[in-house]
């Protein structure tokens, strides 16, 4: 399982603040605020993503992906639990997926096998098999909203 502390954290930093999100880094052992599963899934406050070198990138992803798709006057009110229904929670999985790519020494590949290796469950038995045929619905709603990035999204550093 590919963590934080595997990758550059100012290209995590960065790829959240293109958002308008802070990455929040926890010191190691120490309480990871608002994460709905425990540690050492990241977690989410307001317009903050927590992680610890420890937390596993596509977990950060997924919960930065939850603060970006929220409506901005949601935002101030999240806190631990940020899914709204279970399109939005789609739109996470696909958005995560593609903002992988965006991190140097990710890639969709890596994080669809350890959303895999995690236990995320799809009806085509993979993340892959998901995002490649049955994901339809999840793009269809970041279209909608004006989320998926265009040309190449980078990290900033």
């Amino acid at each position: 399982m590919l963590v934080l502390g595997d990758i550059d954290p100012d290209a995590a930093s960065g790829l959240l603040k293109h958002y308008g999100l802070k990455l929040e880094r926890v010191s190691s052992g120490a309480p990871i605020p608002g994460s709905y599963w425990g540690e050492p899934e990241a977690g989410v406050i307001c317009e903050k993503v927590y992680a610890r070198a420890d937390t596993p990138v596509h977990s950060l992803l997924h919960e930065a992906c939850h603060l970006i798709v929220a409506a901005p006057e949601r935002r101030p009110r999240i806190h631990t639990d940020a899914s709204d229904s279970q399109s939005e929670e789609d739109a996470c999985c696909y958005l995560q997926i593609v903002l992988a790519d965006a991190l140097p020494g990710v890639g969709r590949g890596r994080i669809m096998d350890d959303m895999d290796a995690w236990g995320y469950t799809f009806r085509l038995g993979s993340a892959r098999a998901w995002f490649e045929g049955d994901a339809e619905d999840a793009r269809a709603w970041l279209i909608e909203r004006d989320l998926l990035p265009k040309g190449g999204l980078k990290a900033e550093g």
